[in-house]
């Protein structure tokens, strides 16, 4: 878990290029993580936290580093890796993964997308695809059936940085450039 325990800024950019695995009943489905965005939970006005603001949704984000936060945003699930130390409220929301083993099962989660591309390139989407669910919430990600496996493979890559997506109501926090992804890449959710 010692992964896990880097500022949070940096975190959402070693995230870039690890693989995120889910086990369902369905079966195995991994992606290639190629884009996050940081939350820096007190400090950020973006951030559920906000404040210190501790809520039944927002408990797991005051523990320890490296479990899931899932919350529900209008019908979607959207996953989050709780970072910061235990007390300090941050996270890093996964935006969009490439898929990288059982694309026809991602496929099936999500007939009505358009091309590739679509299957994952958005928080909610990606969750569809993988099955993560609000069941996930408080999972410890080292651990099956949800978990991250660090940048297993040779990959060299240009991370590209902005500011964060769907925040317009977070006063100057909606500049804050705390969006990282992997330039170049298909399965970026969408530039601003």
């Amino acid at each position: 878990m010692s992964f896990y325990k880097q500022p949070t800024l940096k975190l959402a950019q070693s995230l870039l290029g690890c693989l995120l695995i889910k086990e369902t009943s369905e079966g195995t489905t991994i992606g290639m993580i190629v884009e996050t965005e940081a939350y820096m939970g007190p400090v950020d006005q973006a951030a559920h936290s906000y404040l210190n603001r501790r809520t039944k949704r927002t408990e797991v984000m005051f523990g320890l580093p490296g479990f899931t936060y899932t919350y529900s945003m209008h019908t979607h699930c959207l996953f989050n890796v709780v970072s910061g130390n235990s007390e300090v409220p941050e996270a890093v929301l996964v935006r969009g993964v490439e898929p990288f083993f059982n694309m026809e099962l991602m496929k099936e989660r999500r007939p009505k997308a358009r091309n590739i591309s679509q299957i994952s390139n958005g928080p909610g989407k990606l969750t569809k695809a993988m099955g993560i669910t609000m069941e996930d919430y408080g999972h410890k990600l080292d651990e099956k059936p949800l978990w991250i496996s660090h940048r297993p493979l040779e990959l060299h890559f240009t991370i590209d940085s902005g500011p964060r997506i769907g925040i317009d109501n977070s006063g100057e926090a909606k500049h804050y450039p705390w969006r990282f992804w992997i330039k170049g890449n298909n399965f970026i959710s969408r530039t601003r």
